[in-house]
């Protein structure tokens, strides 16, 4: 089979006509347009590749809506190829100049970076560790609300890692900061890539340990306790929150 290329420019991807992220054959493009070429992965037997564009390049197509992309993804490798493909072309759209220097920066002979010539500085794609937690006492759970989310929506607590912190420490810190709790017995879950633009998402599960629920004001502006049987409007099934809670109404936390 052919390979293919998810098709980019100015950090975004764009949608074919049938509202699925647009692809192509190399062929097909105007070679002259062609900025980058990043291997991706596959998708069945088909090799993918991120194909970039130059700026200001004619493009008819619309700019794609990455969530929504996501959300309707086939399976896990479709997932997990579309979100690699993402996470390269806003890294190559905000890294064209070096950030020590400023010159310009160029494609690496080997490794998957860019390199500048003038001061050597290596910049390879950028990934941000979250930590991304449910607070269980016994068949209740913490969900909460950002200013961010759809009206009615509910989610687990996140939050980055900082420098020199490790990702259980930054649990405690994150949810005490957060809601105001303090919590025990944090065990990890599972990963998953978040391209919103480039975090790593670590799960963990969480006891509560004492204090008073109370919502930040900021990062969140509603937290409460929600039973098996009366939970709100939760978050996509593709995301890594979605699974966390779905281990928790199963009832295997």
């Amino acid at each position: 089979m052919d390979d293919l290329y998810i098709v980019g420019s100015s950090g975004s991807m764009y949608l074919n006509a049938e509202g699925g992220y647009l692809h192509a054959s190399k062929e097909s493009l105007s070679a002259q347009n062609i900025e980058a070429v990043y291997p991706v992965g596959m998708i069945g037997e088909a090799a993918i590749h991120a194909i970039i564009l130059r700026r200001g390049s004619s493009i008819p197509f619309e700019k794609a809506n990455l969530r929504s992309l996501l959300s309707v993804s086939k399976n896990e490798q479709e997932y997990v190829t579309l979100s690699r493909a993402a996470q390269l072309i806003i890294w190559h759209n905000e890294h064209r100049y070096c950030g020590r220097c400023g010159h310009k920066m160029l494609h690496h002979a080997v490794d998957l970076a860019k390199h500048c010539e003038q001061c050597s500085l290596a910049q390879y794609p950028r990934i941000s560790p979250c930590i991304i937690v449910l607070v269980v006492d016994g068949d209740r759970c913490v969900l909460a609300r950002s200013p961010r989310f759809p009206p009615g929506r509910f989610s687990t607590l996140a939050g980055f890692i900082e420098a020199g912190e490790s990702a259980e420490a930054a649990v405690h810190r994150e949810i005490h900061e957060e809601v105001g709790i303090d919590v025990t017995n944090v065990r990890y879950f599972k990963s998953q890539s978040w391209p919103f633009p480039h975090s790593l998402m670590l799960g963990f599960f969480a006891d509560y340990a004492g204090g008073e629920l109370l919502a930040d004001g900021v990062e969140i502006e509603e937290a409460n306790w929600y039973y098996r049987d009366a939970m709100p409007d939760l978050p996509p099934s593709f995301a890594i929150s979605s699974a966390l809670i779905q281990q928790f109404l199963n009832g295997d936390v």
